[in-house]
């Protein structure tokens, strides 16, 4: 396993070096000039010059990178344009919210979808199946920004029941039911594609797996119905995992529309601020981070799959 795990590190390396070129790179094909959002329309030109200066905009980009890339490696990811306070400051915050939302958004949505495609698997052929993957069609069909408006509509403006912006009151998050009120739209919105997504994979592999001749050894044992199904569930899992980390993944990165729609303090929210605002120091912070999140969690589900399914790591 100890072997196993260093070879998954040395070729995580080079992928999360490969990012730190993509997330520098991108943001300068955008047109525009990111000092645009800071100066007024009359800038003198020594005032353009000095803030280039300051902000290192007046090199050439490879050793914008390179000085960008040293100062990432000891945690420095400069400093907001827009604001003028550290990137990792601006960050901190942000992500902890995103976090905060992923874990609720993954719990309903991993919970649902691991139900939902166990059912539909062992009830194959029938209307619960059919109801079930049409629900998951539906799913992953749904824009996350409609949904949400939908919901706001509903819960806030209708019945009144659930606030529809922000994470409550305070800046920090509070475990108390005030703060959790705040975090059921969201929540809900985002749970939405992830729930459908690991439904259709568990119901694909519950099917799969109780047709295979192995399970129908088992129950010519006599084995019991439940001692079936934790087999069904250790062969499931490899795959199920797999596919849950990737969503997790989503959830973090791709929340960007949900927390905007809700005023969700997190990364989505800060990225999309980050872009109308061409603060180039933060846009590359907040990608860079959730992007190597990305690729952390990739590796953490492969040693998860690594240690209940054995058979992988011989391969």
């Amino acid at each position: 396993m100890f072997f196993y795990f260093i070879k998954r590190l040395f070729l995580v390396i080079p992928i999360a070096i490969s990012v730190t070129v993509v997330c520098f790179s991108l943001v300068y094909l955008a047109p525009g000039d990111p000092l645009s959002a800071i100066l007024p329309s009359d800038a003198s030109q020594e005032l353009i010059d000095r803030l280039k200066q300051e902000y290192g905009l007046d090199k050439p980009i490879p050793v914008q990178y390179a000085i960008w890339l040293g100062k990432a490696v000891q945690g420095d990811l400069g400093t907001s344009i827009a604001t003028g306070r550290p990137v990792t400051s601006e960050l901190g915050r942000a992500i902890s919210n995103t976090l905060i939302l992923a874990l609720f958004g993954s719990l309903i949505g991993f919970s649902l979808g691991v139900i939902f495609g166990t059912v539909a698997g062992y009830r194959q052929g029938t209307w619960l199946d059919k109801c079930v993957t049409a629900v998951a069609v539906a799913g992953v069909s749904v824009p996350h920004y409609w949904l949400g408006m939908v919901l706001v509509i509903l819960f806030s403006v209708t019945w009144n029941v659930l606030p529809a912006m922000g994470a409550g009151p305070g800046g920090d998050w509070v475990w108390d039911l005030e703060h959790l009120q705040h975090v059921v739209l969201p929540a809900i919105t985002i749970s939405v594609i992830p729930t459908a997504i690991v439904t259709r994979t568990v119901r694909a592999l519950v099917a799969d797996i109780l047709g295979r001749e192995f399970v129908t050894a088992l129950r010519a044992k006599g084995l019991t119905d439940f001692g079936v199904f934790w087999h069904v569930v250790k062969n499931a899992a490899p795959t199920s995992l797999a596919v849950m980390g990737v969503q997790l993944g989503y959830l973090m990165g791709g929340s960007i529309l949900v927390e905007t729609v809700f005023s969700w303090p997190g990364s989505g929210f800060l990225l999309n601020t980050a872009i109308f605002q061409r603060d180039i120091p933060l846009l590359q912070g907040t990608i860079l981070v959730l992007a190597l999140f990305f690729v952390t969690l990739n590796l953490v589900v492969d040693l998860v799959q690594t240690g209940i399914d054995p058979r992988i790591r011989r391969a």
